[in-house]
């Protein structure tokens, strides 16, 4: 789409990579007092873009390829910190466990460790400056949803994004037989070549033959809820109606992606199932020591179909609901989560999709949010798309704006739910824990 450079990714990886092998470089020239010779560098090559792989793994599931908002860039300094602070925990790890791959003297690894870590942060930190858009396309945005204001604050804010609105026109307060008037007023007077329009608005029906014609100036229009879609990864809720579930969601049995993400949630629950019997004398004999409480909790929600399932966690609290010293650590590091896999086995619950919720608060909001129950014609899972791009995803406690913008996210799972999408969601929530961000 227009709004973001889809070659920063790509631009970011290579500016990554270089970093990373010019830090060797320098690293090797410190160590030595001389200019590494080709075979000297060659040398050590092999080894460090192993490791330099894992860290751009690192990199990609803490989110630093991803397109961000302008709430996210205050972020990204803390994040590559918190990335390089693992990725050097990764590099001691693999030179000490992998003899055959040991370098001497072990002082490279720990200057380069050092090197890169400070130029990367210099890279990401101040590198992104260099995807500023120079020009920035005069657009106008014509509606009156809600979500438009605040897309007209981030695509004017955002200097990734290669639009400015220079205006916008809110249906609510121009009057339909000067509706026209105003939006050719624009285009010519400040040189508006893109046109963001609610296209759903019956109030634009009627001027659509004049708009039809600017298409002739060169005018771009783009719906206003692909862009919306584009840049926040959430279906706008005012234009959700029952004609976008029609053309967006089916329940029609999808084989090929039904068995590989069954496939998918038996071999990492499998993996996930050793991790869980090896903590589980652990938690076991912490929980008892805290308040020779039970170890287990089994709670009610509502499945796929709004049946009934049974999930099993650690016990992290209290009969008064209070959180325990163990029960804050398993919660912020998602052991708690552990015996869900039994539930994945089960097959009750997968790995990816929106998280199961009560069945007293779904109750309370099927009343009060339209179409909320449509979350529950997809299995739930232990981690879901609004668990990773949702700042604060409500929990325990009814809210019921946190859970019109959760349930935002889910309709997006659900309208591009895929393989890549669930593997991309299942790495970032890896990154999430390790960030010690959502739940």
């Amino acid at each position: 789409m227009l709004v973001f450079n889809k070659r920063e990714s790509i631009l970011f990886f290579i500016g990554d990579l270089f970093v990373f092998f010019f830090s060797l470089w320098i690293s090797l020239f410190i160590r030595n007092l001389q200019i590494p010779t080709s075979s000297v560098y060659f040398e050590h090559t092999v080894p460090f873009t192993i490791i330099f792989v894992l860290w751009i793994l690192v990199f990609f599931i803490t989110g630093l390829y991803d397109k961000y908002t302008t709430i996210l860039k205050s972020k990204i300094p803390l994040i590559i910190f918190n990335a390089q602070v693992f990725n050097s925990f990764i590099a001691v790890v693999f030179f000490y466990i992998v003899p055959y791959f040991g370098i001497t003297p072990k002082t490279i690894l720990f200057i380069d460790i050092l090197i890169s870590f400070i130029l990367i942060y210099i890279w990401r930190v101040y590198g992104q400056f260099i995807f500023k858009v120079k020009r920035k396309i005069p657009a106008i945005i014509v509606g009156s949803r809600e979500e438009m204001f605040a897309l007209e604050k981030e695509v004017n804010s955002n200097f990734r994004v290669n639009l400015k609105f220079v205006s916008f026109i809110n249906l609510d307060k121009v009057a339909s037989v000067d509706l026209i008037k105003e939006i050719m007023d624009l285009v010519y007077a400040e040189n508006v070549s893109v046109i963001v329009i609610d296209l759903k608005d019956s109030r634009i029906e009627p001027i659509l033959p004049n708009l039809y014609n600017l298409i002739f100036s060169e005018i771009k229009f783009i719906d206003f809820y692909k862009i919306y879609e584009d840049i926040f990864d959430r279906i706008p809720l005012t234009l959700v109606k029952y004609d976008w579930f029609l053309e967006n969601i089916s329940l029609k049995p999808n084989l090929g992606f039904d068995i590989l993400k069954r496939l998918f949630d038996i071999v990492v629950s499998i993996v996930l199932l050793v991790v869980f019997i090896v903590l589980l004398p652990f938690v076991y004999i912490l929980i008892k020591i805290e308040d020779n409480g039970k170890i287990f909790f089994v709670q009610d929600r509502i499945g796929k179909k709004n049946k009934i399932i049974k999930i099993y966690k650690f016990r992290t609290m209290t009969s008064n609901e209070k959180i325990t010293k163990i029960g804050n650590f398993l919660r912020k590091t998602r052991i708690d989560e552990l015996p869900q896999i039994l539930n994945v086995l089960r097959g009750n619950l997968s790995l990816i999709g929106p998280r199961p919720e009560k069945p007293d608060l779904v109750y309370l909001y099927e009343k009060e949010i339209p179409y909320y129950n449509i979350r529950h014609l997809t299995k739930p899972g232990l981690s879901g798309w609004a668990q990773i791009c949702q700042d604060n995803p409500p929990k325990f406690e009814v809210n019921f704006n946190d859970t019109k913008t959760k349930l935002s996210y889910d309709l997006f799972y659900l309208k591009n739910k895929s393989i890549i999408l669930d593997i991309n969601i299942a790495l970032k929530t890896i990154g999430s824990i390790f960030l010690r961000k959502g739940k």
